[in-house]
């Protein structure tokens, strides 16, 4: 069973074309959204992993994912896990954003792993490919070690917000796009998608076109949209002006013509991220995001 949460709004849902929009009833539009996500940053500081481990190692830089277990949690266990991935345009941001949703899923009987992976530096050499190959390497990390971490290797789930969520995303949908050290043989996809206000569309009218610049279709999840893709929630926001609520509509959309599970979470009145803003929006979509992965097979063990 899920443990209560407390929302500070009642969310009023409203079926549209196969989409859940809403808002809370007779109240003010919200201020534009912060530029960093207010109640995220405050979390970051005070909900704190459990402990942290390396993941991958490149040339001499290693990668590190940030763990947040449950209380009592044993190796024995096979707990569901989250691999938690932090936004920032692919060229900033810290896993410790993410930190809310370490302690929230914690809370909640699952494992979680917060992941540091490699920017969009060019003067390093590294771009938005390397971005998705870490992303990748941390689910099949968390899959073969399965059992010394306490998790279950078929309840793994990849989410992010902003471009983290394309990450997420990325590592169920460009099969093309691997690290050449990775076991192959481990699967990276996913066994579900958490897509909050996520860059889904990488074309000139979505978020990222500028920068991926002639390749930008190889990095676009919109354009490569198949059959047999994992269960996937989407949280945006329709007044979102940085990831255009369009792109995650039209996802939606060549979603279910290919016969995938997706459920689409329309914020009438949120911006980018609105879900990372407040608390109470926060504990919005967790009472959002939850029973979706329960309605897939996916709990927290308590």
């Amino acid at each position: 069973m899920l443990r209560p949460l407390a929302l500070g709004a009642i969310a009023l849902p409203l079926v549209f074309i196969g989409v859940t929009m809403v808002h809370a009833a007779d109240a003010p539009a919200p201020a534009a959204p912060a530029k960093t996500p207010d109640y995220a940053l405050a979390r970051s500081k005070i909900a704190l992993p459990t402990r942290s481990l390396i993941y991958k190692k490149v040339g001499d830089r290693e990668l590190a994912m940030y763990i947040f277990e449950p209380a009592g949690h044993q190796p024995t266990d096979r707990r569901p896990c989250f691999v938690a991935i932090h936004g920032g345009g692919w060229v900033a941001g810290t896993p410790t954003i993410m930190n809310c949703v370490g302690e929230a899923f914690a809370q909640q009987g699952w494992v979680v792993a917060n992941i540091r992976y490699r920017l969009h530096k060019p003067v390093e050499g590294t771009t938005v490919f390397d971005s998705v190959k870490d992303a990748k390497s941390a689910v099949r990390y968390l899959r073969s070690h399965a059992r010394e971490l306490g998790i279950d290797s078929e309840k793994i789930v990849a989410g992010g917000r902003s471009a983290g969520g394309h990450l997420a995303a990325a590592t169920a949908l460009f099969p093309d796009i691997e690290e050449e050290s990775d076991d192959k043989s481990v699967s990276c996809v996913p066994n579900a998608l958490v897509l909050c206000s996520p860059v889904i569309d990488t074309s000139a009218e979505g978020y990222g076109f500028a920068l991926l610049g002639e390749q930008w279709q190889e990095l676009s999840p919109l354009h490569h949209v198949r059959p047999g893709l994992p269960p996937t929630i989407i949280l945006h926001g329709m007044r979102d002006t940085i990831t255009p609520f369009a792109g995650a509509k039209a996802f939606d959309e060549g979603m279910r013509a290919a016969g995938n599970k997706i459920q689409l979470i329309a914020h009438e009145r949120g911006g980018h991220s609105y879900m990372m803003r407040t608390k109470e929006l926060f504990d919005e979509a967790m009472g959002q995001i939850l029973p979706f992965l329960m309605k897939n097979g996916i709990e927290g063990t308590k």
